[in-house]
């Protein structure tokens, strides 16, 4: 007879094996596992490594590039802008050394740089456009028609455009002194803007501006810039609108004016200021304009070439 003391050994034994056998088991497979895992994470530290060394090798080349623009753009813009002259206008995040290097190039064209504008942020800001429309409005030349568009970026364009333009047709100034002091002296005391000493008017504008806007409002201050821009363009012998690549996304000025056929149909863009090829193409881009043509130019997405006379890579 099978006794009671059998059935628990037999129970014990049946549950102790099935322990064993789960132990073993598990610990085959978090082997296997764990084997399996270092493999994945040793393969994809290769491919990690081969990225980077392919990304490396890129900005190698990117940069020899940049060097061989730098190099060779005073030969490509020479005698572009012969006895042309360029008033500089920038926004308060545009870089100094893009700035520089603009108008060192600027010169190396053949033109004449005659000052410099800076826009604050005040300018830009949707909280003081009331306030900024009120000063542009009050300082409006005799004789000057403004713009029925009541937005504050192209009532100012037309206002900077009438004292800082010369006529495109003629090359005159399009006001007196005493209005070009005006407005930039009203503006000043407003805190809109911060002019360089002995500012004079000049065939062609350049508007440097940075990257993307952030923060509340970020699109309205990238559509008064882009708005004004295109005001700019509208007074005088040519505008180039040039900012770095962020700049040609939808909350960059760059971008803003690309969205806007309007602005696209008159106003040039570029969106690699920040290389030398880029301040290369704001020159050629400059030219263009004298000829009554606009382009979008660079490297982003909704540039339609890199410079002008330059096919887009695959079209």
């Amino acid at each position: 007879m099978i006794s009671l003391r059998y059935h628990i050994v037999s129970i014990a034994a049946a549950f102790l094996a099935l322990a064993i056998g789960v132990v073993l088991g598990s610990t085959a497979l978090n082997g296997s596992l764990l084997s399996g895992l270092s493999d994945e994470k040793s393969n994809l530290g290769n491919q990690v490594a081969d990225l980077e060394a392919q990304r490396n090798a890129l900005n190698a080349r990117l940069a020899d590039a940049d060097s061989f623009a730098g190099a060779m753009g005073p030969k490509v813009v020479q005698g572009a802008l012969d006895k042309r002259s360029v008033v500089l206008i920038t926004t308060e995040d545009a870089k100094p050394a893009d700035r520089d290097a603009l108008r060192d190039l600027v010169g190396q064209a053949g033109a004449s740089v005659t000052g410099e504008v800076q826009l604050t942020e005040a300018f830009a800001d949707p909280a003081k456009a009331d306030q900024l429309r009120q000063v542009v409005t009050r300082l409006q030349p005799a004789g000057v028609q403004f713009p029925t568009a009541g937005d504050p970026g192209t009532l100012a364009g037309a206002l900077l455009g009438s004292v800082l333009l010369l006529n495109k047709d003629s090359a005159q100034p399009q006001s007196t002194p005493d209005e070009l002091a005006a407005a930039l002296g009203g503006l000043t005391d407003g805190g809109f803007v911060r002019p360089s000493q002995g500012v004079k008017p000049a065939q062609q504008a350049i508007v440097l501006t940075g990257g993307q806007a952030t923060g509340d409002g970020a699109g309205d201050r990238a559509a008064t810039v882009a708005r004004f821009s295109t005001q700019l363009d509208r007074a005088g012998a040519g505008t180039v609108l040039a900012g770095d690549p962020a700049s040609a996304e939808g909350t960059g000025a760059v971008g803003n004016a690309r969205a806007d056929t309007s602005s696209t149909s008159i106003l040039s863009t570029v969106d690699n200021v920040d290389t030398a090829a880029g301040r290369v193409t704001v020159i050629l881009a400059l030219r263009e304009q004298l000829d009554g043509k606009a382009g979008r130019y660079g490297i982003a997405g909704n540039a339609e070439a890199p410079a002008p006379g330059v096919d887009q890579p695959g079209s």
